[in-house]
């Protein structure tokens, strides 16, 4: 029986999930036992446009993308989005709240014209999405738990629970009661709170858990002195195209 072949792709990003994926060592050659890269610029010269798994990076940011992902789309069976970029937008929909003629002089200066480029979204704002491995960069082991699960025919277990849950696993200290500002109350879990035992605090990378309660994390964050206007900026940090939407 033929392995499931798998092609990985990066639209707008930085392309460090990929790095995950080559930072697997050891775990990396059982993951590559069960299937056959056939697509992965940063990794091989080698491509083919036949392939079952699609893993893209990145997220959508100019109108030609558009028709890139929807070809991949096409011809994979499934397709699912790494990172925090593909998954939810990402760092790139900051500019969303700009005006696009400032960003571009900004980034390209006298060359901004050259660039063809539009408001930022996540792959799933173009085209279905089987499956999210979230993260800024990816954890590496819910990669290799959600490759797994897919071949297997089985549905991947994404968390949808806030980071605070895998703070009291790893029994931090709540970062609120040390003064710092923390998105863990509204953030989708499954990173085992890493920022925070680290000695950091939650960034939001893997965006808002589904149907957050923002009246209660609200509330919340107002007794410690932070207001709706700093957990908003925080928000568009990572998760500003669904900030957007809203």
């Amino acid at each position: 029986m033929s392995k499931p072949r798998v092609a990985i792709f990066d639209f707008a990003g930085c392309e460090g999930d990929q790095l995950q994926i080559v930072n697997l060592e050891e775990v990396v050659l059982d993951v590559l036992g069960r299937v056959e890269i056939v697509t992965w610029r940063e990794a091989m010269k080698e491509q083919s446009d036949h392939y079952d798994i699609a893993l893209v990076e990145g997220s959508i940011t100019r109108k030609s993308d558009e028709e890139r992902i929807k070809a991949i789309r096409e011809k994979a069976g499934i397709l699912v989005a790494i990172g925090a970029c593909a998954t939810i937008g990402g760092i790139n929909c900051m500019k969303n709240f700009q005006d696009e003629k400032f960003v571009r002089r900004y980034v390209y200066g006298d060359k901004a014209h050259w660039y063809n480029t539009y408001a930022a979204r996540p792959v799933s704002a173009v085209v279905p999405v089987d499956a999210n491995v979230h993260g800024c960069p990816i954890n590496r082991e819910e990669f290799v738990q959600v490759l797994k699960a897919l071949l297997q025919g089985k549905k991947p277990f994404i968390p949808n629970y806030p980071v605070c849950v895998d703070c009291k696993k790893a029994g931090n200290v709540c970062v609120l009661l040390k003064g710092q500002f923390c998105m863990g109350p509204v953030t989708r879990a499954g990173c085992g709170a890493c920022c925070v035992t680290e000695g950091a605090y939650c960034w939001g990378c893997r965006g808002l858990v589904d149907d957050p309660n923002m009246d209660a994390a609200r509330e919340l964050l107002g007794r410690f002195g932070i207001s709706a206007g700093e957990a908003i900026g925080q928000i568009r940090l990572y998760d500003g195209y669904r900030e957007e939407a809203r």
